[in-house]
């Protein structure tokens, strides 16, 4: 068979089983991630088609080379103004592509090679926004518990700052992802499902999970704990909304909260900053976080300014000049040498 003519010569090929069933199948990746991923190749194959002047089944693996690569990568950051992050996902992205055909097709092995030496963009580490207590409450206080509504929102986000929750998790949370710890009554435990579908355990607090069983009522296990007003489940724009929302009428009391930009990420950042402040070990928090890594926890132990004075004032230097002794002067530790 001319190799020519062979359709696994054509990207067209590889991205349907790809992003049908290798994404969804084997490696059972989230809905987010799947979207990332197609919206990577949608830009990807607009811009090749547009360089190439060619449909875009007709583009065939090979015309995605290195060089065209970056030129796309440099289009999205300088034409679309996409940082050096969301270039890093794209990336990302296409690399994962690239070992996948070459896993499947060996004569590919050497543009994989190529696709996956192109390095990373560095970037810098974004600034982590956090709202100190104060603030925090101001948010919990701004909903009019007097009212359904209201209800709903202060149980929102009491729960997300109580857990940490990203806006996808608490979006998708479900009635009999809750339950009640042995030996005591109401609400205590929260099961999360996080990225990648992996699950993690999370204590609630006594007035969370008041707050909680108050809201669901006798709802059935299979129905969304926060629900819209349509009484479907809640979105995960719609989370973002309700918290930007509070945010914004919490500033006519701290006026400081302008200055930040919060959204449900925020209050996750701000859980996390909370529980170092009181003392949790940074593992905990990681485990109370979901991260996979501790090495992304760690970032919490480098914004808090407060912890950094306190560590800066236990290593503080007295001017002890005055006061300084010969050693032979220490009767302690002539007393200790003399009975070695």
């Amino acid at each position: 068979m001319d190799y020519k003519k062979d359709k696994t010569t054509y990207i067209a090929y590889w991205l349907k089983r790809y992003l049908s069933e290798y994404m969804t199948a084997v490696k059972d990746m989230s809905a987010n991630t799947q979207k990332s991923y197609r919206d990577t190749f949608r830009l990807l194959l607009q811009f090749v088609g547009m360089q190439l002047r060619r449909p875009v089944d007709k583009i065939e693996m090979l015309d995605i080379s290195e060089s065209m690569v970056l030129s796309f990568l440099d289009e999205i950051e300088q034409k679309r103004g996409c940082t050096a992050r969301t270039r890093n996902q794209r990336l990302a992205a296409i690399a994962g592509f690239a070992k996948y055909v070459s896993m499947h097709s060996p004569e590919y092995v050497e543009w994989c090679r190529c696709i996956r030496n192109i390095p990373l963009k560095k970037s810098a580490i974004p600034q982590i926004t956090y709202l100190e207590k104060d603030e925090m409450n101001a948010i919990l206080d701004a909903p009019n518990r007097s009212t359904p509504v209201g209800q709903r929102d202060y149980a929102l986000l009491l729960f997300m700052y109580n857990t940490g929750t990203r806006a996808d998790e608490v979006a998708s949370l479900k009635i009999r992802d809750l339950s009640e710890q042995a030996g005591k009554t109401g609400l205590s435990i929260v099961t999360i499902t996080g990225k990648g579908r992996k699950t993690r355990r999370c204590p609630l607090w006594k007035n969370t999970g008041d707050v909680i069983r108050r809201l669901i009522g006798n709802r059935g296990g299979d129905e969304p704990v926060f629900l819209n007003k349509q009484k479907e489940r809640l979105t995960r724009h719609g989370v973002y909304d309700i918290v930007t929302h509070y945010a914004k009428l919490a500033e006519e009391k701290y006026p400081s909260i302008a200055e930040k930009r919060v959204s449900p990420h925020a209050i996750r950042h701000t859980t996390a900053t909370h529980l170092l402040q009181a003392g949790v070990d940074i593992n905990t928090i990681r485990a109370w976080l979901g991260h996979v890594s501790i090495n992304t926890t760690n970032i919490y132990a480098e914004v808090n300014l407060e912890m950094k004075v306190k560590a800066l004032l236990t290593c503080e230097i007295n001017d002890c000049k005055k006061n300084r002794k010969h050693w032979r002067d220490d009767e302690s530790l002539m007393s200790f040498l003399d009975n070695i």
